[in-house]
């Protein structure tokens, strides 16, 4: 159903979308190793949202008779000089996959593919949230300050940001 295009466009877009969730949970380490553990749920969470964006695009190629490849990733970087540092990364990431997503969608309009653009509203939402998300959080790192007590409100904002992410079962062993 989609184009031999399509579907190499959004097999490399699975890239960004894993690439994405590796770098989160390597942002949410960090942030748990600093003490930082509002910061670390709000980022394992943003790790198991790109997780499920990526599976959901992975299912969605398979299921228009493409075949979906799991793609090779870099290792995420986990040296981070601050909080500041890790949302401005953040930030300009999602800037990066939302110019990504706009390509498919002109694509997506350039095959005719109806289905895959409709699809690719989802992303489309998603990315401007995210954008929205990250634009907030440093303005408000930058209207606390960067201060050693300012690094305790920063944590706590990202504390209340965070989105649930689901917990491990028990090891009953």
């Amino acid at each position: 159903m989609i184009s031999k295009r399509i579907e190499d466009a959004l097999n490399k877009h699975l890239e960004y979308e894993l690439e994405a969730s590796l770098q989160y949970l390597a942002m949410a380490s960090w942030c748990e190793t600093q003490g930082m553990d509002g910061g670390a749920s709000f980022f394992y969470g943003h790790a198991h949202e790109e997780n499920l964006h990526f599976i959901k695009l992975f299912q969605y190629i398979n299921e228009v008779n493409g075949h979906a490849i799991v793609p090779k990733v870099n290792q995420p970087n986990h040296e981070f000089e601050g909080i500041a540092e890790i949302c401005e990364i953040a930030y300009n990431k999602e800037k990066e996959v939302s110019l990504a997503i706009y390509k498919l969608v002109e694509l997506a309009k350039e095959e005719d593919d109806h289905v895959t653009s409709e699809m690719l509203r989802f992303y489309v939402t998603e990315q401007r949230e995210e954008e929205t998300l990250f634009q907030k959080v440093l303005d408000k790192i930058r209207l606390i300050g960067s201060g050693a007590q300012s690094l305790y409100y920063i944590d706590k904002e990202l504390g209340g940001l965070a989105k649930p992410s689901p917990s491990l079962p028990a090891d009953n062993a």
